[in-house]
Parts: structure tokens; sequence; C-alpha cells
């Protein structure tokens, strides 16, 4: 997944605008990051918005007619429909066993693809302030930094900037040089990485990251299964998907079975603890809602500890 440095923070931007969204319209929350807003400028938050409502055509045709004189009801679709659903449930997921982690000791935490995360902005209590680990292109981090500073947000002492492209090549001396232990038990957070990588890459990037770390390490990431390529998904959204990350010139490479992803792991040295198909994902975080949102079709979560 190389992306030029430009997308890379058009991709942050795109996500922040979906978690801002849900937080400020949505109800009940799924995962309510109520930082996200802070970190778009208001006129980024209108372009995006004006742009997702541009592209009803090719999202649903049929509702472009329907809802041509109410741009709020198109953009409520689209947002719930096919942005939103697969960033929330897996940021939901994630943050609740993040916290469960360190209720249980983990000391530091490495965000791999950060963009514009905000967890060190909401979870930054005296109390106990593991050392967080932000790994991006350097041009990502750049970006952040300069929003942060635009909306007069302090960074918090506990966050580290660790400028990498780490689907070429991880390295432990950046984070090193950062204040990263080795000797101390991580947790990682992988989210939306995985489809742009081939097997291989994910498979060298896992043993790159496990191989020197203390039992009880762990990573949480999402990945598609088998049905990627083939399945339409709820008003096609699976295969639009798919269509719009190869016309951006960054298509989704890799989807993988259950065993064969057991398998991947089993050679990094690490166990399934948990794993979340869609339907589960539906159940934990979808169910009982009256509106579009509902778990994306091909994703899968997993939470994976070094034996």
């Amino acid at each position: 997944m190389h992306l030029k440095q430009n997308e890379s923070s058009m991709t942050s931007l795109i996500s922040a605008f979906g978690r801002a969204y849900h937080s400020r319209y949505d109800s009940p929350k799924i995962f309510d990051d109520y930082m996200a807003e802070a970190v778009i400028t208001a006129q980024e938050f209108a372009e995006i918005r004006a742009n997702m409502i541009k592209g009803i055509a090719f999202f649903n045709p049929e509702l472009a007619l329907q809802y041509q004189d109410d741009p709020e009801a198109v953009l409520k679709w689209i947002t719930q429909v096919q942005l939103s659903p697969t960033a929330l449930g897996r940021s939901a997921y994630c943050e609740g066993i993040l916290l469960r982690e360190l209720a249980l000791g983990v000391g530091q935490v490495v965000i791999l693809g950060a963009g514009l995360d905000t967890f060190a902005l909401r979870h930054s209590s005296p109390d106990h302030q593991p050392e967080i680990f932000e790994v991006d292109y350097p041009a990502t981090q750049a970006f952040k930094r300069k929003r942060l500073l635009d909306a007069e947000l302090e960074i918090p002492g506990h966050l580290h900037f660790v400028p990498m492209d780490f689907t070429r090549r991880f390295s432990y001396a950046a984070l090193s040089a950062e204040g990263f232990n080795l000797q101390s038990r991580t947790f990682f957070t992988l989210l939306g990485v995985t489809y742009y990588l081939t097997k291989e890459e994910t498979a060298s990037l896992l043993r790159d990251l496990f191989h020197v770390l203390p039992s009880g390490s762990s990573i949480v990431f999402d990945y598609a299964d088998e049905g990627l390529f083939e399945t339409q998904g709820l008003s096609g959204r699976v295969e639009k998907m798919v269509q719009l990350a190869a016309a951006s010139g960054e298509p989704m490479k890799s989807c993988f079975a259950y065993g064969e992803l057991e398998q991947l792991l089993e050679q990094a040295g690490l166990l399934i603890y948990e794993h979340l198909s869609p339907a589960d994902i539906q159940e934990k975080f979808f169910s009982s809602r009256n509106d579009y949102l509902s778990a994306f079709e091909t994703i899968h979560y997993i939470h994976a500890v070094k034996k």
C-alpha cells in the first residue's frame, strides 16, 4: 500500500469525516469519536460532504432521483451504507480491546497507519498514560501535527509520532529512538491496511512486528474474506468499495480464508484469541438500529496474541 502523500492525507480526512458525522448525527453511537471534528477544518467537512452528495449517482442511481431535492438524506445514505460501517465497527472493537489490555497492564500501544486517530487525545488521564506510538507516512504525520496546532490542541506527552512507510519495511530503530521498549508487552492496531497488502507483505509485517517482543503482546486488525472480489453486498457496496480502490490507483490486493490466516499467524508465532465474522459484528455493534448502518459483508476482525 504505497499511497502518495496527499492521497494518504485524503484517506485519513475521509475516515475522520465518517467518524465526525457519526458523532454529530447518528444515534445510538457505535463509536463516539467526539474529537474527530476538531482535526478537520469546517471547509474540509463541507467539501467532503459536497463530494459525497455528488457521488450518489455512482452509489445508488435510484436514490439519486428519489432524493434529488434532499441532500441531507443522500449524505446520510452514503455515509451510513458505504463510508462508515467498517471504520466505526472496527474502531469500536479495537478500542474496547485496547482499554481492556491497558487495564491488564500493557504499557505501550503502536497504532500502525494512524492517520488522524484521536485515541491519545481522548485518553490522556494522568493516572494511567500508556506510551502511544503513531506510525504513518511522514507527510501524513506532518499534516496531523499541523492539524493539532491549528485546532490549538496540545500534543500529549505520552504520544510519539514515528514517521515510517511500515508497509515497505518495518523497523524498530525509529520506534526505539522515540522511547519504545522492546521488553515491554505491546498492543498493536492495524486497521484498514491488510486489504492493500499482498499476503506475503502481511505475513512479513507480522513476523517483523512480533519476533522480538515478549509473549502476551497482541494485535487487532481487520481483513477481507475470500468473498471480497465476488460479493456485491447491500446496494452493491462491497463491489463499489473494490472498484473505488482500483480507480484511485490503490487496488485491494488480498483476501483470506480463515484457515489460511490462522496458518499465517501461526508462522508469526501468534494465536487467534478472538475472531468476529460479519454476522458477529452485526450482532455486537449494529443490531436493533433503525437507520442504514449495518456490518459490512466480507469484513472480519481478529485479535491475535503472541504465544
